[in-house]
């Protein structure tokens, strides 16, 4: 549900329960327009959102992440007086997510920053081990390049789909990549 909260929100880039640095593993985090960030922390009980509170990136929140920062939780399992201080509150009833108290928008600090880069870099260290042999900027190159030739459209090279909205891509050399179908 955050991944989907994050994405009406207009975050460009969304990762889930990746690791940081600093040892926080946000539920999800999303970045908007320029390196705006938005961090969700899904919280199912009480005792989840109390223990959450003794961690030491929320006892030293200067080295959390999010420029945004939320807890998402089931409709009146956290009240509003009780978030740290900034922080947003989301609410989930049923299917539907109501944003009870807005986050503040200039929560993370320059440590915050320093470790949302390194979240981004072993993300993408962790895709670039799954397309190998080849590196992350030779595919996309490889993919930049393609679209050239075909004058912007799809890749072409499918091998079929895997499953609605998937498709497999082959550079050509020897190995292949899932992606989503736009």
């Amino acid at each position: 549900m955050a991944v989907g909260w994050l994405r009406r929100y207009r975050c460009g880039v969304v990762l889930s329960e990746q690791a940081c640095v600093s040892g926080e593993m946000p539920d999800a985090i999303g970045w908007k327009k320029v390196c705006h960030s938005v961090l969700v922390e899904s919280k199912v009980s009480r005792a989840d959102f109390l223990a959450d509170r003794d961690k030491p990136f929320r006892l030293k929140p200067e080295i959390g992440v999010g420029c945004e920062r939320y807890y998402l939780a089931p409709r009146g399992l956290i009240r509003p007086e009780e978030l740290p201080a900034g922080w947003g509150l989301l609410e989930v009833c049923g299917r539907e997510i109501e944003r009870v108290k807005a986050s503040a928008k200039n929560l993370r600090s320059a440590v915050g920053f320093q470790n949302e880069m390194n979240l981004l870099l072993a993300s993408l260290r962790r895709v670039e081990i799954r397309i190998e042999p080849e590196s992350i900027t030779d595919f996309l190159k490889w993919k930049n390049r393609m679209a050239e030739y075909n004058r912007g459209r799809p890749v072409a090279g499918r091998i079929g789909c895997r499953g609605r909205g998937r498709q497999r891509i082959s550079a050509g050399n020897g190995w292949r990549l899932t992606m989503a179908s736009p």
